[in-house]
């Protein structure tokens, strides 16, 4: 039986229509701008839109920008990963509706770029959608061009590039969007004008110094790209994504809400999986995909030590019988996957020349490092095993002791950065040779470079033991070698 009519019903009056799903967004997305992102993405991109929590983490500090909580922002991710949708077009569009009195200037290290976003932004702010949701934003017809657009209350998005001329112009927000192109990264003149132009020129635009805001989103492209030189000076929040975790971290996504990442998760992978991350490793090379995808920059020619001060040899040629052979090992306290590695290296020594035949790189539960340690032996058959005294190595030397596997113990007595100084001379001098097509090169080469400001140092580590024993194979310097 169906329920009787209403007095209203009966009297032919309409009850009020219900709003639909879209109504519901749109009601949503004037107050989230991370809804409001996919919403500005269907606007200006034809492919499918695929959300993810780093968009939300993104869309949170901008929010707290907006709102006055943050005056300086970085945030560093890689490329294809939203970046500019969320921070130079979906952004600006949110805050223009919601307060159209805002002034805001963006800038991207292009003209066309810039003006690329600029068009992508009044696509946005051009839809029925967006009128509908902020029917107070309305275009002035005194300033409506390619660079600028202003409202009827005062406000607009002002485009410009990487040292364009911002004379007698003011804002309340800049957005810096990628202001260095990658080809520019290993130039000093380009880094040094960029950063020059945004400290002298672009942060006195604001028309009130004590509420003006920045935000820099970039892609890392060297250690002192522009990122790097205002971190570096300290004051900034900094929001940090990297395409692979390669540590554990909570990172917010509203006052109370966090995300865990995990070592090894990828930042977005509906759309970097890790074959395609791999792909761009490979063709990228190891020292720019660390920069641009995990953004962690090493120096081009390296800080203790150098570049081009390695050697490389033909391993088919080289001829190892008359040589010592010795297998160095640096292991880990632990062998979760958040721990470091245990590493270890096979060197031959042939006179005064060093060949590094082999390179093993692990997290492992400490059953399963024993059996790696005792595969690495049987394969290079050394004439000597080199293990650090320390934690988990303490155990493995009794253990190989005990099942007939000689090793020598080695206690570290100065800090890792004195220790790879001392052999420094021997790479510096072309004694130290790679062999030219291991897979493992260039990971081993990014670590090298990058210490003592990388986040690993553990290949490090164990090329410093086995340089030091074979220069002295004695005690001196930096170790204590002990003797069975």
């Amino acid at each position: 039986m169906n329920a009787p009519f209403s007095n209203h019903q009966r009297s032919g009056a309409r009850s009020p229509a219900a709003p639909t799903a879209f109504q519901m967004l749109l009601e949503l997305a004037r107050n989230d701008l991370a809804t409001f992102v996919g919403l500005a993405f269907s606007a200006v991109d034809r492919s499918t839109y695929l959300p993810n929590w780093h968009i939300r983490a993104i869309a949170y500090q901008l929010q707290r920008v907006a709102h006055g909580q943050c005056k300086r922002l970085i945030i560093t991710m890689p490329p294809r990963s939203l970046k500019s949708v969320t921070t130079s077009v979906a952004f600006p569009a949110w805050l223009l509706g919601r307060d159209p009195s805002r002034k805001l200037i963006c800038v991207s290290y292009s003209q066309p770029l810039a003006v690329k976003h600029a068009n992508d932004f009044r696509n946005v702010v051009d839809t029925a959608w967006y009128r509908s949701m902020f029917p107070t934003f309305k275009i002035s017809s005194r300033k409506n061009t390619e660079n600028e657009l202003q409202t009827t209350l005062g406000g607009g998005r002002l485009t410009t590039s990487t040292g364009g001329q911002l004379t007698g112009r003011g804002g309340d927000i800049i957005i810096i969007d990628d202001p260095l192109k990658a080809e520019d990264a290993y130039s000093e003149t380009a880094r040094t004008k960029c950063a020059e132009w945004v400290r002298t020129t672009l942060m006195s635009r604001f028309d009130n110094p004590a509420t003006g805001a920045v935000i820099l989103v970039m892609q890392r492209l060297h250690v002192d790209d522009l990122a790097g030189v205002l971190l570096e000076t300290g004051g900034w929040d900094h929001l940090n994504l990297s395409a692979i975790a390669d540590e554990d971290a909570r990172i917010p996504m509203s006052a109370s809400r966090w995300h865990a990442r995990k070592i090894g998760d990828l930042l977005h992978p509906a759309r970097l999986g890790m074959p395609e991350l791999d792909r761009l490793k490979r063709d990228l090379g190891s020292l720019a995909f660390s920069a641009q995808y995990q953004q962690s920059p090493a120096p081009a020619d390296g800080n203790i030590v150098k570049r081009a001060w390695f050697r490389y040899y033909d391993p088919t040629q080289l001829e190892r019988r008359s040589m010592t052979i010795v297998q160095s090992w640096d292991t880990a306290l632990k062998g979760d996957p958040s721990s470091d590695y245990s590493v270890g290296t096979t060197w031959a020594k042939d006179d005064n020349n060093y060949y590094l035949l082999d390179l093993v790189r692990v997290r492992a539960a400490y059953p399963d490092l024993i059996q790696t340690v005792k595969g690495s032996i049987e394969k290079h058959e050394p004439d000597i095993v080199l293990i650090e005294d320390a934690g988990s190595g303490s155990s493995l030397i009794a253990d190989l002791d005990y099942q007939g596997i000689p090793s020598r113990p080695v206690k570290a007595r100065t800090n890792k950065e004195s220790r790879l100084s001392r052999v420094s001379a021997m790479i510096e001098n072309g004694n130290v040779h790679l062999p030219k097509d291991a897979h493992w090169k260039d990971d081993f080469m990014l670590e090298v470079l990058a210490f003592p400001n990388g986040r690993h140092d553990d290949q490090v580590d164990s090329m410093s033991q086995a340089l030091i024993w074979m220069k002295d194979d004695k005690p001196t310097g930096g170790f204590y070698v002990g003797r069975f």
